[in-house]
């Protein structure tokens, strides 16, 4: 969808600067190393020298990310879609299955995860934490509490779970968690107004901040949702005024910005929009938007598999300054888990239709998918209007 900043100076990102196969690195990509405001002091944590690494991690050439940061409720409409029940161990069987496909980690260099699972052992009995370092993917974590009404809006939303952020993130970063996520979103068709993208972004800032100082590197992700009508130029103007606030807040804020990751999600129309783009306007608007403001970002976005990976190359095969990545969950999960359908003997087909989907995308992270030999299924939409985690 979008990115956009309100600093002046756009720092430019040296590919070179992403050292592969490092311990615990960036999400899959945005680094910043913008000089700050006149007049802002950023603060360095004890976590400094840890944040920039785990940040440079995530960013490795050719690897993105596996959102399965999905609540237990969410998890259990995945799971209901195959006739299963959402029980803890059905949760924990899909689960193992993602964390302990073979090879995941040339593909995938970090794993979202929800509270459950970061705390969950394996079927086997192995920590879910151990299983991804073992495969050289660093942990991530959701922190916020979900979204409720905003009063005083349009009928928006903000994000709550501030309150104890600080505390929890020592306790998630002791459990072996490296990076953590904060699930915003901002409405077009509702507005949006001026009250829910300032709160958004404010939102944003003070969990960045908080998880910086708990050794956390945050994903800042104000996610546009993709419900509407309006055309590909109104997503890219209401995605400017977010990342410039956004970025406005993180400075007054003192994160420190070569310890941040950004995920802006694609430039597209709205789901419900009748004048479709082509992945090569998908990958005009979002660079667009990523220059006019500040670098690299995990992209993400409610795509079929394949619509997901043909616009991530279509960016990566334009000329940029940025380590472009992704960050996705039902665009690497959706064959997977119809293929699992709950049967046992299904887990080995369900983990090579997962390597499929991660490999794709990691070839166009690098710009080198062609598209061939995709499957039916992979080429569905999976846009919900009005979805929740």
């Amino acid at each position: 969808m979008a990115s956009a900043s309100l600093l002046k100076t756009s720092p430019v990102i040296n590919k070179t600067d992403f050292i592969k196969g490092q311990p615990l690195r960036q999400v899959s990509v945005v680094r910043c190393h913008p000089s700050p405001p006149s007049g802002i002091t950023v603060r360095a944590s004890s976590y400094a020298d840890e944040l920039v690494k785990t940040a440079k991690t995530i960013a490795s050439p050719g690897r993105g990310i596996l959102a399965m940061d999905e609540s237990n409720a969410t998890c259990g409409k995945r799971l209901d879609s195959i006739g299963l029940d959402n029980t803890e161990a059905n949760r924990q069987a899909y689960r193992t299955l993602l964390v302990s496909a073979p090879g995941l980690g040339k593909y995938i260099s970090g794993a979202i995860l929800f509270e459950e699972t970061l705390y969950q052992s394996t079927v086997d009995g192995k920590k879910i934490v151990d299983v991804l370092l073992g495969q050289n993917i660093v942990p991530g974590i959701k922190v916020d509490k979900g979204l409720v009404p905003l009063a005083g809006s349009n009928n928006e939303s903000w994000c709550q779970g501030l309150d104890g952020l600080a505390s929890r993130s020592a306790a998630y970063y002791q459990q072996g968690a490296r990076f953590a996520k904060w699930r915003t979103v901002v409405s077009i068709p509702n507005g949006p107004s001026a009250l829910a993208v300032k709160e958004a972004a404010w939102g944003l800032a003070r969990y960045a901040a908080i998880s910086q100082d708990n050794g956390l590197v945050p994903i800042v992700e104000p996610e546009i949702l993709l419900d509407g009508e309006h055309n590909i130029d109104r997503t890219f103007e209401v995605a400017q005024k977010v990342w410039a606030e956004v970025f406005f807040y993180l400075a007054e804020n003192n994160v420190m910005f070569e310890g941040i990751l950004l995920k802006p999600s694609m430039v597209t129309p709205g789901a419900e929009c009748k004048e479709r783009a082509t992945p090569a306007q998908v990958a005009d608007y979002t660079l667009k938007l990523l220059h006019r403001r500040i670098p690299p970002a995990f992209l993400s976005g409610g795509q079929s598999e394949v619509e997901a990976t043909l616009n991530l190359n279509a960016m990566n095969q334009s000329l940029n300054p940025w380590h472009v990545s992704f960050s996705y969950a039902r665009a690497l999960q959706n064959t997977c888990l119809k293929t699992w359908g709950g049967r046992p003997e299904n887990v080995q087909a369900a983990q090579e239709a997962l390597l499929t989907r991660a490999s794709a995308n990691s070839l166009a992270q690098l710009g080198k998918y062609t598209g061939e030999g995709e499957s039916e299924e992979a080429k569905k939409g999976m846009f919900v209007k009005g979805y929740t985690y």
